[in-house]
């Protein structure tokens, strides 16, 4: 059984928490920011659970970059 440290973010949208893993595209939402984050784990279980992935993306020091755009 191969052991992974995942990178993920938590930020509040509304009046919910979302959670999302950097490593891997699984995400997740709750009430309460611990209720996310548990979310987020179980969810990422399950998307481990029954296959291998070698392709987890190694995330280091992620920074949050704010960049403007235009749209109609």
């Amino acid at each position: 059984m191969k052991k992974s440290i995942l990178q993920n973010v938590v930020w509040k949208e509304g009046k919910y928490y979302v959670a999302q893993c950097l490593n891997v595209d699984v995400s997740s939402f709750g009430e309460t920011r611990e209720e996310a984050l548990t979310n987020l784990d179980e969810a990422l279980n399950l998307y481990f659970e029954d296959t291998q992935h070698d392709d987890i993306q190694q995330v280091q020091n992620p920074e949050i970059v704010s960049i403007s755009v235009k749209y109609a």
